[in-house]
């Protein structure tokens, strides 16, 4: 499996656990605007939840995921899930500019505000986490097995 592929997948999983904390959100009287929503405003379908989520998961899987697949043995980072925070805290930062330079920042005032921006910093901070995690698990799992064809059992 290639490094985009195993990024594609600890992408979506990544991207599953960020989506159960916006269901929490989304459920327990949302406590800032849900990120699905926030993109369906960016992408000028305000209030359109099911655009929002189909983003959100090809943003997620497919983009995010495979570009850390591409970026992870070279960033910095002792371990998988810092590498993953690095990347996803990137990510967030890039996404703030974009707002600010070509979006409209005034989607941050009233109800938004801070707590927004600090919700997306968390969010993007637990995808980062599980993403790492599970893109090093797939990468291990593959030398596991590479191990067992040469015929080289695993030390356990």
């Amino acid at each position: 499996m290639s490094r985009v592929q195993k990024g594609m997948i600890a992408g979506l999983i990544a991207t599953v656990a960020v989506s159960i904390l916006e269901a929490v959100n989304l459920l327990a009287g949302r406590w800032v605007e849900p990120f699905p929503l926030f993109i369906a405003g960016m992408l000028g379908m305000p209030g359109n939840l099911a655009v929002g989520w189909i983003a959100h998961f090809v943003a997620g899987s497919v983009v995010l995921g495979s570009l850390f697949g591409i970026l992870c043995p070279r960033m910095p980072g002792q371990t998988p899930e810092t590498k993953g925070i690095i990347f996803a805290v990137g990510a967030w930062a890039v996404l703030m500019v974009t707002v600010f330079l070509f979006g409209d920042p005034r989607i941050f005032r009233g109800s938004g505000g801070f707590g927004m921006v600090a919700w997306m910093l968390v969010s993007h901070a637990v995808f980062g986490i599980v993403l790492g995690n599970v893109y090093a698990r797939l990468v291990e799992r593959e030398k596991r097995a590479a191990k067992l064809i040469d015929g080289v059992a695993p030390a356990h």
